[in-house]
């Protein structure tokens, strides 16, 4: 209960209300994103993840949620043509598991959705769309086949080779140049909150953004040297400084490290080999299902 209380005072004190009129924000193959739509999202955004809105955060954020109300478009309606729907009751059920895993009274989430100025159908279809894709991705990755003996195989032969070479365990956050704003102020907030991987997730311009930023273990030798210099200068649990290079600037967090000479090497067993495998393929079929329908959607951003 006393994380609920302060739950709802961080809503109180941190959600804008929204008093603009209404209009048009985006169509998507000619749904309409209206204007109150997606200040819903944007409220809702700022619920769920608490991430401070001000000046080195606004553009990201409005940007963050654009994007994903036009893939939230984008994956209902794909979903739609394989014939999968959730139905109310699922999508209930997915709204219970929020109040469970945020701590909030049973029944109450639509209380708390309007005293932070979300819609409480907005939220529920964000919900449906998130069920929605995870179906249809599983529908198409078992259709694909699951990870083969030999892959596991492989992949633990290579794991086994591995264990001779030092290595970062590494999360980063990408941002490109033109985007960049204030990052001192981002590098303090990341600093001081200990949530790095949720500020990667919706900030980080990198493929590793759906990871959390993570990284995972990187031999020596395979990040750009500028980065790994770095690296060898921190300890774990540090973030770096947002260092310049290519087209954007990278903040790093250096969470472990992996020296063969002192560390007692570790090899994953089959079964956690074959989860792996099959994140990654599933991740990797999500993401490039996304991109081809992007490209194929009529997309109209409006100002």
């Amino acid at each position: 209960m006393k994380k609920f209380l302060v739950f709802l005072a961080f809503l109180t004190a941190a959600v804008p209300a929204w008093s603009a009129p209404l209009k048009i924000v985006a169509l998507v193959n000619n749904e309409i994103i209206s204007s109150e739509d997606f200040q819903n999202r944007v409220n809702a955004f700022l619920m769920t993840t608490q991430i401070p809105l001000n000046g080195q955060t606004q553009k990201m954020i409005m940007q963050r949620v654009l994007n994903a109300a036009v893939d939230e478009k984008i994956k209902l309606q794909e979903a739609e043509k394989n014939g999968i729907s959730i139905t109310e009751e699922e999508v209930n059920s997915q709204l219970r598991q929020f109040e469970k895993s945020h701590n909030i009274p049973f029944g109450q989430l639509s209380t708390v959705l309007k005293q932070a100025n979300v819609s409480p159908e907005t939220f529920a279809e964000q919900m449906k769309s998130d069920l929605a894709w995870i179906r249809l991705i599983r529908k198409k990755f078992y259709a694909e086949g699951t990870p083969t003996q030999k892959e596991v195989e492989d992949m633990l032969a290579e794991a086994k080779k591995d264990l001779n070479t030092p290595k970062y365990l590494v999360s980063e956050i990408f941002i490109k140049k033109e985007n960049a704003r204030n990052l001192s102020d981002l590098v303090y907030n990341l600093r001081n909150d200990p949530r790095f991987e949720l500020y990667a997730m919706q900030f980080s311009e990198s493929p590793s953004a759906a990871n959390g930023g993570n990284l995972g273990w990187v031999n020596s030798g395979k990040l750009a040297p500028k980065l790994e210099q770095k690296l060898k200068s921190m300890k774990p649990g540090e973030i770096s400084d947002a260092i310049a290079l290519g087209d954007g600037y990278y903040i790093l967090k250096l969470q472990k490290t992996f020296n063969p000479d002192k560390d007692k090497p570790e090899l994953p067993t089959e079964a956690e080999i074959k989860t792996l495998l099959t994140n990654q393929k599933m991740e990797g079929l999500s993401k490039r299902l996304l991109q081809d329908l992007r490209q194929k959607a009529v997309i109209e951003i409006r100002s």
